[in-house]
C-alpha cells in the first residue's frame, strides 16, 4: 500500500526533520535481503528482524523508516542508519 502524496508532503524524520520520500523498489529489495541475512540494525543497535513492503528514506539518504500495513514507523529508535552499510543499497 503506497502512502498518499498529501501525507508524504508532511512526513519528516522525527530526529533531523528531513523530509521523507519512498525508498526505491530496488533499494528496498537490497535492504530486505540484508535484513534476511541478519545484517541490519536499528539506531538503538537492536536487530531488524522484519522485512517490509515499503520504506521511507530521508532526503539526505541517512535514515530509513520501515512501513508496515501502510503505516510508517517514525519512532526515533526505529530508524535504520544507512552508515552501517559498507556498500550502498
Amino acid at each position: 500500500m503506497a502512502i498518499p502524496d498529501p501525507l508524504l508532503d508532511i512526513l519528516v524524520c522525527p530526529v533531523s526533520h528531513e523530509p521523507l520520500r519512498p525508498l526505491e523498489k530496488r533499494r528496498l529489495k537490497a535492504l530486505n535481503q540484508r535484513i534476511d541475512s541478519g545484517d541490519v540494525q536499528y539506531v538503538d543497535h537492536s536487530d531488524v528482524t522484519e522485512t517490509a513492503r515499503d520504506a521511507l528514506i530521508t532526503r539526505d539518504d541517512k535514515v530509513i523508516y520501515l512501513v508496515f500495513d501502510g503505516i510508517p514507523v517514525l519512532l526515533p529508535d526505529r530508524g535504520i542508519g544507512t552508515t552501517q552499510f559498507t556498500d550502498p543499497l
